[in-house]
């Protein structure tokens, strides 16, 4: 990691406060307690004792990526019924069509896909790339959660078993991308810069998500937390075991994230985020640093590729290259220059610390 985190902090000896983050977060407890002998056991025989009566014991969410169709091939292997879940934003790549209907095809495992109305979610879309924010990817991933908490909701299911995981997702940078379930922020910004109203985007605000968790009683799962989960052997698995074929980079399976990771936040915004993913591997133990290094040196999208790919992108979205290239180049703004419930929070937060205060007094 470097100071393209504008928040990264370094101790006296180099080390980083990512570094220090990952450390407290696999000795807090609650971490612990998923590594613990028995954990798992324990986890499967409640999800299947609560799916009883019920056609699905869990919802997984897939997108055809590694961590996501490893979550679809342990579910199997240790006996669950689960419903796999795709959205369908519009972006994905053949390849990743492909790797889902194969894996699941041999897992046995049903598949429900909600695909989003393309012409308002490309709305929602450029309203953000518009407001200049470098959270290009939040509609996709709050529509994501949406679907997966509005699917379990409807079956009755009060398990979401999710891929994000600590082993390869072990950081983050709120610099980078934040407001992932923050409902106000994306209608912030498709307020100010969209142009037709939102009818059929998956939402989940709130009051859904208390009523989801409280009422319904679905809990989110992060089960790749509970097992040893080394990428390299995943990928055996994966390649020899369901015909699995890999993408150049994490979270590649869409070409809105290729574009928008490897061309749009460096260029823009200078934050290259496989500096964050391959650090993920290193503060694990899944790669040394120097390995990382090298795959930092390594340039797999070509600046041809990049140009047919901005190509691309521009025809989908109905815009010119040069309306394109004058919101490339138009001043770079962040989360906090919108509205979001975080940041409400955080104007207010004097007074939850008065009322604890007063609690304690």
């Amino acid at each position: 990691m470097d100071t393209s985190d504008p928040d990264i902090v370094f101790d006296e000896k180099g080390v980083c406060s990512h570094c220090h983050q990952y450390e407290a977060t696999i000795r807090s407890k609650a971490y612990f307690r998923k590594k613990e002998k028995g954990a798992l056991e324990a986890l499967i025989q409640k999800i299947k004792e609560d799916g009883k009566g019920q056609s699905y014991d869990c919802i997984i969410g897939v997108s055809g990526g590694v961590d996501s169709t490893y979550v679809a091939y342990i579910t199997k292997e240790l006996g669950l019924r689960a419903l796999a879940v795709h959205m369908d934003n519009g972006w994905d790549s053949e390849l990743a069509v492909s790797n889902i209907e194969n894996a699941l095809r041999k897992l046995k495992i049903d598949l429900y896909t909600h695909v989003l109305d393309w012409e308002e979610f490309r709305d929602i879309q450029l309203a953000f790339l518009k407001a200049s924010v470098p959270d290009l990817e939040i509609p996709t991933d709050h529509a994501i959660h949406a679907v997966l908490y509005d699917k379990a909701s409807r079956e009755n299911v009060k398990y979401i078993l999710g891929g994000d995981n600590t082993a390869s997702e072990g950081g983050g940078v709120a610099a980078w991308s934040q407001g992932h379930t923050d409902l106000l922020y994306i209608r912030g910004i498709h307020k100010r810069y969209g142009t037709r109203p939102i009818k059929s985007f998956p939402q989940l605000g709130i009051l859904k998500f208390i009523y989801c968790s409280m009422v319904k009683k679905i809990k989110w799962i992060p089960i790749l937390d509970y097992v040893d989960y080394d990428k390299k052997k995943t990928l055996h698995i994966l390649q020899n075991e369901l015909g699995w074929k890999p993408y150049p980079g994490k979270h590649l399976e869409s070409f809105y994230t290729k574009f928008y990771q490897g061309y749009i936040l460096p260029k823009k915004f200078g934050y290259d985020k496989k500096r964050l993913h391959l650090s993920s591997l290193v503060w694990s133990g899944q790669i040394s640093r120097d390995e990382a290094l090298k795959g930092m040196s390594e340039n797999e999208y070509t600046e041809d590729m990049q140009r047919q790919d901005r190509d691309y992108v521009v025809k989908k979205f109905g815009i010119s290259t040069e309306g394109f290239d004058m919101l490339m180049n138009s001043p770079a703004k962040s989360f906090w220059d919108y509205p979001s419930y975080k940041k409400y929070f955080y104007k207010y937060s004097w007074l939850i610390e008065y009322y604890h205060k007063l609690k304690r007094d």
